[in-house]
């Protein structure tokens, strides 16, 4: 499970670090709010990328062969948008991006092969260390960046050093599992499995849901320190509250095991997910500012609920690990898509209008329409067939 986490914390850094410092990443290169938006939707266009590619690769690269591959990426995206140019800026970020889409594909796939009989607890901490990442990263970006009296380049240039270093202990993991591919080749990605996942309306639940909840998350990273600090507080303290925000959302994750075991399936979960979410993202534009820090952590919670819930579909809805990758390439694959919408609408929209309220009730929107497609993929039942038969966690979860 440590070698998850590690991989785990290099997954939104890359987004998350930004946010802090996009005021000055817009004045250094002019970018427009629309513009500086895309620094956030090009990585997550490209998050599930991988997965629409890899259920239909004849031989798809061993886990830990692209866990490896995913933090060399990683690296590359995150030194290159330091050059001083607007297109390397952007095209680190895509990079990054594809890289990112490795390992959030790869591992709900590894959960569920390695961890079948608790696939709740092992997601939640893996989730548990994607928002860690996100917060340690947000929160120390702007203090990082006076300590050393340097650019928003410092604070984005360190997160390679994660990166790095998971990789290096990923590595004698991939050429051992190397060595037995090629003595044992792996059977091809079966056909059958991908056509029942893209064919099913449970399948399409889990992605939407996935994809929602994801872009609710990315408009917290992408925009949620510029709404504060366009209320009145300072660079620093806008941070603070998206780092508060990524560490609630630990809570929530963790939550997840806990109150699955409390009920039949996941539909209270979706329905929690959604309205403190709603409340959070209500009282983070229109509460008094000096109030943000208790909305902060209501949204916080909210989106921990939405994340792990999510993911955890992927296993709890599958058969098998074979339709867990299946499922896991669909529903982030097709889902980031949904979620790379959300920074750039909401930056569109705010140039547009000149102001956040509009902006926000679009927001709240959303935070109603997740329920739709959360509701039925709440419902206890599994793509497959025959119906699986539920490991001891997984059954206490429904």
């Amino acid at each position: 499970m440590l070698l998850i986490v590690l991989v785990a914390v290099n997954l939104r850094p890359a987004i998350s670090a930004v946010g802090p410092v996009l005021t000055e990443i817009q004045d250094a290169f002019h970018l427009s709010g629309t513009a500086a938006g895309a620094l956030t939707t090009l990585p997550l266009a490209f998050f599930g990328s991988y997965g629409l590619v890899a259920p239909f690769l004849r031989r798809p690269p061993r886990s830990e062969t692209l866990l490896v591959a995913a933090m060399a990426l990683l690296i590359t995206g995150l030194l290159l948008r330091l050059l001083d140019a607007p297109f390397p800026l952007f095209a680190g970020s895509l990079v990054a991006g594809i890289a990112i889409s490795i390992g959030n594909i790869a591992m709900p796939a590894i959960i569920k092969r390695d961890h079948p009989t608790s696939i709740t607890t092992v997601t939640a901490v893996y989730t548990l260390a994607v928002s860690g990442g996100a917060s340690i990263s947000s929160g120390l970006a702007v203090p990082a960046e006076d300590a050393f009296g340097s650019s928003w380049r410092l604070p984005l240039g360190l997160l390679a050093v994660p990166a790095a270093i998971a990789g290096l202990i990923w590595l004698p993991k991939a050429v051992r599992a190397s060595r037995a591919a090629r003595s044992a080749p792996s059977a091809p990605p079966p056909r059958g499995a991908a056509r029942l996942v893209w064919r099913t309306g449970l399948a399409w639940q889990v992605t939407v849901f996935m994809g929602l909840q994801s872009l609710l998350a990315y408009v917290v990273l992408g925009w949620l320190p510029t709404i504060c600090q366009d209320r009145g507080m300072s660079d620093t303290a806008a941070g603070y509250v998206l780092a508060l925000t990524a560490a609630i959302q630990a809570v929530g994750s963790l939550g997840v095991p806990i109150l699955a075991r409390r009920m039949r399936d996941q539909r209270p979960l979706v329905t929690l997910t959604c309205t403190l979410c709603a409340i959070g993202f209500a009282g983070t534009a229109w509460a008094p500012i000096a109030t943000v820090w208790l909305w902060a952590i209501v949204l916080g919670v909210g989106q921990g609920l939405g994340f792990a819930t999510a993911l955890s579909f992927i296993g709890l809805r599958a058969h098998d690990a074979g339709v867990a990758a299946q499922l896991s390439g669909m529903a982030q694959g097709v889902g980031y898509i949904i979620a790379a919408l959300g920074p750039l609408a909401i930056g569109a929209l705010h140039d547009a209008t000149g102001g956040w309220t509009v902006p926000m009730i679009a927001v709240l929107a959303v935070c109603g329409a997740l329920a739709v497609p959360g509701l039925p993929a709440g419902r206890l039942r599994a793509l497959g067939s025959p119906p699986p038969i539920p490991a001891p966690e997984v059954n206490a979860a429904n």
